[in-house]
């Protein structure tokens, strides 16, 4: 980690760790005090309840004696990068300039490690702030390749831990992704295609689609994030990858026939990538 005290210059000592230097300098959003609490009740919610939107997470508030306007929450919903997962109308649209590509994994068989990869990103809440959580799973052990917490969502992050899990566990033959801007952005999918990998996207707002992250997404907070208050994005940081290391290796699944998924990985793997 960065020591401020060492003779190397800090941003020479992130060039070395191959992280942002602005990771290094950040300080977490100013937040209000109200804000970060009703937004820890809307992450929740939004787990629990992914087909929700602003008016109905308002009322499930309210029912709880929490007073919250929609557009408010709508307003904290969108910094928080999550979204009512249900058809609604002209959300199928892409970004400018961006591609939407099929889902390619309905009534597939997926009985192989590396044969889907899937990625996605969630909102980490935070003592005085937030950041993001991006990993990329194999979707038949669910086991997690590659994770980074950043501070901002953006397409070099994904591009990054992308790249970081090919060089460590070769290419799938296809990655599956939400429609989130920092997956149809061409920086993110040249990197895809490069490796000659089929790109497949969920149906927009079709939680069903990438529910094994989904998954994911839940035994991190309730398991780790919600016991917690990170006061640092370096403290959530090291907390979360201690947990995903736990996870991968400790951790039994029931849909893997309680294994780890680091387990149900390499029984799946072909005899020569194991041998390799």
């Amino acid at each position: 980690m960065i020591n401020r005290d060492h003779d190397l210059s800090i941003t020479r000592q992130a060039e070395l760790l191959e992280i942002s230097r602005g990771t290094v300098y950040y300080l977490p959003r100013p937040v209000s005090p109200a804000d970060l609490a009703l937004m820890r009740e809307l992450d929740e919610l939004h787990l629990q309840h992914p087909f929700m939107g602003a008016r109905m997470l308002r009322d499930q508030l309210a029912k709880k004696g929490i007073k919250a306007g929609r557009r408010h929450v709508r307003t904290l919903m969108t910094r928080m990068g999550i979204e009512a997962l249900c058809p609604q109308p002209g959300t199928s649209k892409a970004a400018p300039g961006h591609t939407v590509y099929p889902y390619l994994l309905r009534k597939l068989a997926i009985t192989r490690a590396n044969q889907v990869w899937a990625l996605d990103t969630t909102y980490i809440p935070m003592a005085k702030g937030f950041v993001y959580l991006t990993a990329v799973v194999d979707v038949a052990s669910r086991r997690v390749l590659a994770h980074k917490v950043a501070v901002t969502l953006e397409a070099c992050h994904a591009r990054q831990i992308i790249e970081q899990a090919f060089a460590r566990h070769g290419t799938p033959e296809i990655v599956n992704t939400d429609q989130g801007s920092q997956f149809t952005a061409t920086e993110f999918t040249d990197a895809i295609h490069a490796k000659g990998c089929k790109l497949s996207m969920d149906g927009r707002g079709a939680w069903r689609d990438n529910v094994f992250v989904e998954r994911l997404w839940r035994s991190v907070k309730y398991e780790r994030v919600y016991l917690k208050a990170y006061d640092s994005v370096s403290q959530a940081r090291a907390d979360i990858a201690d947990y995903l290391s736990w996870y991968n290796t400790a951790r039994p699944h029931s849909s893997i026939e309680r294994l780890t998924p680091e387990q149900k990985y390499f029984n799946l793997l072909p005899p020569a990538a194991k041998a390799a």
